[in-house]
């Protein structure tokens, strides 16, 4: 055991030189360490030949001996998570060591520092590009061009008895949350994902202290996410404005934005104020303007409705402090703003249902801004909100529409890489979808759209499922649109823009 441990650990070590987490003078410290944490007190040099293996496989193996010699107690998805983790939080480099190194590539240019932060991120097995690799991703062309969509495996179903112990684990209120900066280096437990390996960077917004730190699930390429120093609730307000556009100013390559602040429309973590961002064209910017205006003194500020299924309103200047005063405004009336006809109600009871989603992004010399008109009220009719896909889609999207959806890019649950697998298979069959376990939410829907191709066969069936997954997508975005694409919807929403 204590020769494979060796070579095992001398696998890694040698992983870790390459990917820059360990410096030659920190090779016997770090071997050291994990000879600890295998609980071996003796070390034989080992040789290993042949191509490098993949990080995955080193510490999948690292994992099979830890439980065989009861280290790890349980060989679940939460242990090994907990487990590897561990592992490579041994390999990587102090906070300080990481931040003084960006900063170093920020000095020579801001893209310089975030790819060395992102690989770095992927190199410590934070960002797991195993997993991600197994997401499923296409393009589906609709009116609104063409929308992105993935199938999100990264996130592993958990172990029916991970789920038990979490149930029995006691609660901890540290970190406060998934965001806080406190999960920098932090163990983990079973309700709360191990962070030996996580990395944040300060930055500062606003004048205000932030921090930027990659998605571990990373729905898109460099989808990172920036979080307040402080646990503070998300609001959108002026403020908001400017540290969009102030990021977007220091990391012209990025686009930032933010979930708006209330329920339903609103983000998964609404109680830690941030924001989400990455280096990623997402379809919304590809959409045009469909209706130019002028707002009585902001002149100089470029607005209009753009061509896309949520009601957006689109801000362009070369000065950033335009766009935040008319942004400003747009929102205190967006607030306050009530049509029955249109079914957009400020309050009701008092509680408050108008706020703004915006994106911030540099295009070429210009700052621009998109703010994309959100309503959470709820109905007899629609009780998971008016503004909510609606329950014929739901056998695709049952989730709220947050910052990602918005700008094109669905995130669909795992689940539906099995269904719709199964859902070909029978109808290239010919069997019954709705007798199917996995199939009988998408038998009304399917049985619809088959009637519109001729010749479906084993050659085509997966593109037109996807092509078709696609369309209810792009109709689930115009059920969270406020103002319908239609001639009334367009009335309505010129009718406020009218207020301005």
């Amino acid at each position: 055991m204590t020769e494979k441990i060796s070579r095992l650990i001398d696998e890694l070590l040698n992983y870790g030189v390459k990917a820059g987490l360990v410096d030659n003078d920190d090779i016997i410290y770090t071997r050291n360490k994990l000879l600890e944490l295998f609980e071996e007190q003796e070390y034989i040099e080992a040789s290993f030949e042949g191509d490098d293996r993949p990080l995955s496989e080193i510490l999948e193996d690292m994992l099979a001996v830890l439980f065989e010699k009861k280290i790890m107690p349980e060989d679940t998805i939460t242990y090994k998570d907990l487990y590897d983790t561990k592992i490579m939080g041994l390999l990587t480099p102090a906070p300080s060591v990481i931040r003084r190194e960006f900063a170093t590539h920020l000095a020579k240019s801001p893209k310089e520092a975030t790819d060395y932060y992102y690989d770095f991120s992927r190199a410590t097995n934070y960002i797991r590009v195993e997993r991600i690799k197994k997401d499923e991703k296409w393009q589906s062309p609709t009116e609104f061009g063409d929308l992105d969509i993935t199938i999100n495996l990264s996130k592993p179903e958990k172990d029916p008895r991970d789920i038990a112990k979490a149930g029995q684990a006691k609660k901890s209120g540290y970190p406060s949350c998934l965001l806080c900066r406190e999960n920098e280096g932090y163990a983990g437990h079973f309700s709360h994902p191990a962070r030996q390996n996580h990395r944040i960077i300060p930055i500062t917004l606003g004048g205000e202290k932030y921090n930027l730190q990659y998605s571990p699930y990373v729905y898109y390429n460099e989808h990172c996410i920036i979080f307040n120093e402080k646990h503070i609730p998300m609001k959108i307000d002026r403020d908001t404005f400017v540290k969009l556009l102030d990021f977007v100013g220091q990391f012209p390559h990025y686009t930032a934005g933010s979930n708006a602040d209330l329920p339903i429309v609103g983000g998964s973590i609404l109680s830690h104020d941030h924001f989400q961002g990455g280096n990623y064209e997402f379809p919304m910017v590809r959409a045009p303007y469909e209706k130019e205006f002028t707002v009585t003194g902001y002149e100089d500020v470029h607005a209009g409705i753009i061509n896309w299924p949520l009601s957006t309103i689109r801000l362009q200047a070369k000065d950033a402090e335009r766009i935040v005063e008319l942004a400003d405004h747009i929102l205190s009336k967006w607030r306050a703003y009530t049509d029955e006809e249109a079914f957009i109600f400020a309050k009701t009871d008092g509680t408050p249902h108008n706020t703004i989603t915006p994106i911030a992004r540099m295009r070429g010399e210009l700052f621009e801004l998109d703010l994309v008109l959100r309503n959470n009220i709820t109905t007899d009719e629609h009780p998971m909100g008016e503004y909510h896909p609606h329950p014929q889609y739901h056998h695709i999207k049952k989730e709220n529409i947050g910052l990602i959806e918005v700008m094109g890019l669905a995130v669909l649950p795992a689940r539906l890489k099995g269904e719709m697998a199964r859902l070909e298979e029978l109808i290239l069959s010919g069997g019954d979808l709705s007798s199917d376990e996995q199939t009988a939410s998408h038998a009304e829907w399917a049985t619809e759209w088959m009637k519109n191709y001729d010749n479906v066969n084993a050659t085509n069936i997966h593109k037109i499922v996807q092509d078709e997954i696609g369309k209810v997508f792009a109709k689930v975005l115009e059920c969270a649109g406020v103002y319908k694409c239609t001639e009334d919807g367009r009335r309505y929403f010129e009718r406020f823009i009218s207020e301005l």
